[in-house]
């Protein structure tokens, strides 16, 4: 799989499948390998176009087919760049039932951008000197296999071998038999221990929701506060992000748009608007508009919450197995373009920075049911990246069929 976010996936056998590259790359030449570079080091701010009514027209056209192609119900959209202007734009419908029309100001269900959130927990209790990357897992979860040997760095990093819960059969059962349940972390993690580990620490390369989850529960018995609680006053706080948040249960702030996901039990299409997002929490539980996720896109990939060598660590890239794509602490590059994306049921959201440019954009959507194999806030990042950045543009593999 080539998915960056927290993601369900219903294969042939009614198996599970979830998260980002399942391509695996070997300790050896992960470390090897030089990460992958800013695709164009000689890219500038001169590079990126002026985004003038002429390149708006082209970016609607690459937008509304996208949206025809991939059935999307509906899509907000912003570029921005220091200098070039701005282009931010609503298409399609909020609610289908309604006609409702989506709107930039609306609420969305973020997935796995919500990574980053709680991966700059965690660096932010580093700089306290609270905690530390390299510390393992087993000091403050028990039970973990091999928990004596897996590193917070390496939890952040995607390179536990730990099992991916949600890729259990009986976990996808659960939610789908009642999407409006909670689940605790404990819960999320039985899903996973009750599988042998992948490989070993460090060992290799593979996106793994219980990674996150881990994280998340390391910042609570750190920091004494429930995570939702940590990070809507220590990190959305100080990031000046007022309309964000990290949900305490189900709570789905007004106004939002209506998601619609088949990643059912029957395989058909439901309005996913309403399911409880416990059962992602730290991997993926978070809410925001569009104009806090391109505050948040800068904050992140320039680390103005860290201190400069913390966020150094963060960015430094493993290679994924992917071209043009590499992969830190809860962050990865791509072709350039740094930051995160994210799906759950009924939501996608894409959230990127181009250093070289300053430039920031920023995909969110109401559906997650994929086109032809490719997840759609993949296909709106690469048909507009096309479009203003030639020498970077956002791309990642079709998914391979099966695991």
């Amino acid at each position: 799989m080539t998915r960056l976010h927290t993601r369900l996936r219903r294969g042939a056998a009614g198996a599970v499948a979830a998260g980002l590259l399942v391509i695996s790359v070997s300790a050896e030449s992960a470390y090897s390998q030089p990460a992958p570079a800013p695709a164009v080091s000689s890219s500038s701010s001169s590079d990126f176009p002026q985004l003038t009514p002429a390149v708006a027209k082209q970016l609607d056209k690459a937008v509304t087919q996208v949206m025809r192609e991939a059935h999307v119900p509906g899509v907000t959209v912003g570029l921005w760049a220091p200098g070039k202007g701005s282009y931010v734009r609503a298409f399609g419908v909020a609610d289908k039932a309604t006609g409702a029309r989506m709107s930039t100001g609306l609420n969305m269900r973020l997935g796995s951008e919500t990574k980053t959130f709680t991966v700059t927990a965690l660096l932010m209790l580093v700089d306290q000197g609270k905690i530390s990357l390299d510390d393992p897992i087993g000091k403050y979860v028990d039970g973990v296999p091999n928990g004596d040997r897996i590193t917070l760095r390496e939890l952040a990093g995607m390179r536990s071998g730990l099992f991916n819960y949600t890729m259990d059969p009986d976990f996808f059962k659960a939610l789908t038999t009642d999407p409006r349940r909670p689940f605790t972390p404990q819960e999320l993690l039985a899903y996973s221990f009750k599988h042998p580990v992948q490989f070993q620490p460090g060992e290799k390369f593979e996106y793994c929701n219980t990674n996150l989850i881990l994280v998340g529960l390391a910042v609570e018995k750190v920091s004494g506060q429930p995570l939702a609680e940590y990070i809507n006053r220590n990190v959305l706080g100080p990031a000046g992000l007022d309309h964000t948040l990290f949900p305490k249960a189900a709570e789905f702030p007004a106004p939002h748009a209506h998601g619609y996901t088949n990643q059912t039990a029957t395989g058909e299409t439901e309005d996913a608007t309403d399911w409880n997002p416990s059962w992602a929490w730290a991997a993926g539980a978070m809410i925001s508009d569009l104009n806090d996720m391109r505050s948040w896109a800068g904050t992140l990939a320039t680390g103005t919450l860290l201190r400069p060598a913390t966020q150094a660590q963060r960015l430094k890239m493993s290679p994924s197995g992917l071209p043009n794509t590499g992969y830190g602490l809860g962050i990865f590059n791509v072709a350039g373009w740094i930051g995160h994306n994210g799906s759950l049921p009924g939501y996608e959201s894409l959230v990127v920075y181009l250093p070289e440019s300053k430039a920031t954009l920023v995909v969110l959507l109401n559906t997650d049911i994929g086109y032809k194999g490719s997840e759609p806030s993949t296909l709106f990042g690469q048909a507009i990246t096309s479009i203003v950045t030639p020498q970077h543009i956002f791309k990642l593999p079709a998914q391979p069929a099966g695991r």
